[in-house]
């Protein structure tokens, strides 16, 4: 919000908070001053729902803020929405690698660093309501949003969903979503999720606590069912859990469109807003309020959340406007590359020769064979509501190009071994780029979405509306669904492997040429059993943003060291996953998934949890914790760089519960507690602190969090079940 050219009730409110008025009172005395009408278009969206979907669907998705809440006659700004996460997705704004990727940094410092550009990008435009906080737990890799997320432990989505929040609450408010249990895309809109309290809370809520816990301004729900209760009018997760347990003070909104099925149910149960447009509450809750289905107490308990959570932004807002160009510049830009580069994961490096094959020698390269589909693609991840359109993408072939300028270099885009093989037989090192695109995972509208009677049901009658006319009109085009969900089928994956024509190739290239590297585009897991003994270098480069392929060239040439780690596991079948339908109506939710789930049925990862290469080797010694202090405690451990050029490691600290009751064996063997990032010169050592907290190690009880054992070993290790690991005791 800019200054004001006169005051406003509300520019007064700001200025009374800054003087060290009570939040409480400002907020009262600008509520009394609203009319009841007024109140109620606090409630939901400012654009007439018609008129905003017609605007969706032929203009774009978000281009300019959705308005949700706003008084003019006060000077009430309102919750002026953009969405996110791999950036702002309005305007032409820098595109990051997505979050996934961001996750495989497991550097917080560099996350806030993101949050802060992208708060600037979203304040320049005119927004001020991020909903780009987004830690659902991928509970299978198959789920096709995973690229929004961090990965699949609860520590690493929590303290980097608080990481992003901080950053972005510089200049926007920040809203962390989709509360609760939606890692589901196909039937988010029709799937009830159960889960027992033990597993909400030690596993699929503690991300969110957390980021509460940051001051995270708003809370997104999500579309599926709770516990059979609709996520958008669930009492028990937003009054219950929410505000009573964690004391959270801003705003819940829903998520757009079919985010609540009942405009009276939802209020009651404590859904503050309805997102993006006027639509069921406009429509119905004028008659509820009549008929005693929700009362005006309702309306102003989520008034003053909705007046305070502005209030409290504002008041508290530091920094100057920024300026327009910020939006896309260089130092974005190079923040996109620098973060690009650290997230890459080395999962394979072996010896070709005398030394592995990475890092390629610059001077001795002079051909290079780059081949696949994607490899010359602007491919930044899915056409959902988190696609952001920057103006330039570097692919990995423009990328390599720019930075071999005395080679000759050879792009194979056709699926064709033969072809491809021809080409790695003529060089001195072959790069193939497989993976994924929009096509194969993303988020998911499809038609019977919106010819589904349950969900037209929640729309307003269109009744002479032009724009309601309009749209009807646009729904009976050939094709206008697929334009709806951006000319892709996108939702959750149908395979874990890559496409059958690529293991074909990644074969035929090594057949060719000894030297290859297989990158892999991707968010989630990737199972590569059938083709990774073929290649001595596998490299994860995920959905890398704008400058990502200049970062593939740092990393692949050795200019930034291998760093990143996995965000999660990787199994080496489907069979050791849990149960994963895409279709279904129903499913239940247990503590078991990804490295825990494989630690407790024995079985070995392709890759664990924290795994990575690096162009150095790094060895942890002389581990000390320190007594817990609540519920947070640090590890001191002692990293040496044994290689002999610059790296960066990341020492992840897992916990072991010792002496675990019987009735409490239904706790993981192993989880994570901590982690710290560190750059060394060759040769050198450190001690390094490593933050850490004992909540994963407690287990819910109908009284609360109690140890789940009275003591714990603790592991400063490389990756979950590291046998180089450097061990201490913790006592809970």
């Amino acid at each position: 919000m800019s200054t004001p050219s006169s005051p406003t009730p509300f520019s007064d409110a700001v200025a009374a908070v800054r003087a060290g008025r009570p939040l409480d009172e400002a907020v009262d005395e600008l509520l009394s001053q609203l009319t009841r009408e007024e109140r109620l278009w606090l409630l939901d969206g400012d654009l007439p729902f018609w008129q905003g979907m017609a605007d969706m669907m032929t203009n774009g998705y978000n281009l300019t803020p959705y308005p949700m809440g706003r008084v003019e006659r006060l000077g009430i700004p309102g919750l002026l929405f953009s969405d996110g996460p791999r950036g702002v997705v309005m305007g032409e704004s820098t595109a990051f690698p997505v979050s996934m990727a961001r996750g495989a940094t497991w550097d917080v410092e560099l996350e806030e660093r993101v949050g802060t550009a992208i708060g600037l990008e979203l304040r320049a435009q005119g927004a001020n309501f991020f909903g780009g906080v987004c830690v659902n737990l991928p509970r299978h890799p198959a789920w096709g949003r995973g690229q929004e997320t961090y990965g699949e432990d609860p520590m690493l989505l929590g303290e980097f969903g608080a990481a992003l929040t901080r950053g972005v609450q510089r200049n926007a408010m920040a809203v962390v979503k989709h509360y609760a249990l939606n890692s589901m895309e196909n039937a988010r809109f029709s799937v009830d999720v159960t889960a027992d309290e033990a597993a909400l809370h030690e596993v699929y809520l503690a991300h969110f606590r957390r980021i509460v816990e940051e001051g995270v301004s708003g809370v997104m729900t999500a579309y599926n069912s709770v516990n059979g209760e609709w996520a958008g009018q669930n009492e028990h997760l937003m009054e219950g859990v929410l505000r009573s347990m964690w004391g959270f003070e801003g705003v819940t909104v829903s998520d757009f469109i079919w985010g609540l099925r009942d405009a009276a149910a939802s209020l009651r149960a404590g859904l503050d807003v309805e997102e993006p447009f006027r639509q069921q509450r406009a429509e119905h809750l004028p008659a509820d309020l009549e008929s005693g289905r929700a009362s005006w107490d309702d309306v102003d308990r989520a008034a003053r959340r909705i007046l305070a959570t502005q209030l409290r932004h504002y008041a508290a807002l530091t920094e100057p406007e920024p300026p327009l160009d910020v939006v896309f510049s260089s130092e974005h830009r190079a923040l996109a590359r620098e973060v690009a580069a650290r997230a890459m994961v080395l999962l394979k490096n072996d010896p070709v020769g005398e030394t592995p094959l990475l890092p390629l020698q610059r001077d001795a390269l002079t051909s290079l064979a780059v081949v696949g589909r994607l490899a010359d693609v602007a491919n930044t991840g899915d056409n959902g509501s988190s696609d952001v359109r920057a103006p330039e993408v570097i692919t990995a072939l423009r990328g390599l190009t720019e930075a071999l300028p005395q080679a000759r270099i050879t792009h194979v885009a056709d699926d064709d071994p033969a072809a491809a093989a021809a080409a790695a037989a003529q060089a001195d090192v072959a790069v193939v780029v497989a993976g994924y695109t929009a096509a194969d995972e993303g988020e998911w509208i499809g038609g019977d979405v919106l010819t589904d009677p349950e969900l037209l049901a929640l729309f307003p009658p269109p009744g002479d509306d032009p724009a309601g006319q309009s749209f009807a009109a646009f729904m009976a085009q050939p094709g206008a669904v697929d334009s709806i969900s951006g000319g892709s089928a996108g939702g959750d994956r149908a395979s874990l492997r890559l496409r059958p024509v690529d293991a074909e190739i990644i074969r035929a290239v090594a057949a060719a040429n000894p030297r290859t590297v297989v990158v892999i585009v991707t968010a989630g897991a990737v199972i590569t059993e059938e083709w990774r003994d073929a290649v001595p270098a596998v490299l994860v480069s995920w959905y890398s943003g704008c400058e990502g392929g200049r970062a593939l060239a740092d990393v692949l040439l050795g200019e930034v060291d291998a760093a990143g780690r996995l965000p999660y596991s990787i199994p080496v079948a489907e069979e050791h996953l849990p149960h994963f339908d895409r279709d279904a109506t129903a499913i239940t939710y247990d503590k078991w998934f990804g490295q825990r789930l494989l630690d407790r049925d024995g079985h070995t990862p392709a890759f664990p949890l924290g795994f990575g290469l690096s162009y150095t080797g790094f060895a942890l010694t002389d581990l000390s914790v320190s007594a817990p202090d609540g519920d947070a405690f640090t590890g001191v451990v002692t990293v040496t760089n044994t290689g002999s050029r610059a790296g960066r490691h990341v020492v992840q600290l897992y916990g072991r519960p010792t002496g675990i009751d019987a009735a409490a064996d239904d706790f993981p063997t192993r989880v994570l507690l901590g982690f710290a990032t560190v750059d060394l010169p060759a040769g050198a050592s450190a001690r390094v602190t490593v933050p850490a907290s004992t909540r994963p190690l407690l287990r819910w009880t109908p009284t609360g969090f109690v140890p789940a054992a009275p003591s714990a070993e603790i592991e400063a290790a490389s990756y979950a079940g590291d046998p180089g690991a450097a061990v201490s005791t913790l006592t809970l």
